[in-house]
């Protein structure tokens, strides 16, 4: 193993494993290009040690820009992410920070069906629909 080979394992080791925080760690071979590590504490194998998803302080920054009226497709290209994560991010601060309130006194459910029908009488018709020129009979 070379200098170079070297560096780049020690760099990539992780200093404790993320379930039990045991920091007797073996590589344990490779998984999509990436060092593979198995703790000897618990046993678990696992790769990625840098955490994924972006910053809170982006997704408290997407979630102001929507406060102020910006819409999501412009917050999301604004910060270089999607709308849906931002629409994401907006709700999940929603659920957090702004419970739904609880309705007081008698609360009453109402279920409204989406169909609806316009009753108004029909002409009755004969024949092909169309005029006849004949006089009626009398």
């Amino acid at each position: 193993m070379g200098r170079h080979e070297l560096e780049v394992t020690m760099a990539e080791r992780p200093a404790a494993c993320p379930v039990c925080g045991g920091v007797a760690l073996i590589r344990s071979g490779h998984a999509c290009g990436r060092q593979r590590w198995q703790c000897k504490g618990c046993g678990r194998q696992f790769t990625r040690t840098t955490p994924r998803g972006k910053p809170a302080a982006m997704k408290h920054e997407a979630v102001g820009l929507y406060c102020t009226g910006l819409s999501l497709n412009a917050i999301g290209k604004r910060l270089g992410v999607s709308a849906q994560s931002v629409m994401r991010w907006v709700r999940d601060h929603a659920r957090e920070h702004c419970p739904k309130p609880e309705p007081t006194g008698r609360a009453a459910v109402v279920e409204l069906d989406e169909v609806w029908h316009f009753v108004q009488k029909k002409p009755a018709s004969s024949g092909s629909g169309r005029r006849s020129s004949a006089t009626p009979a009398g």
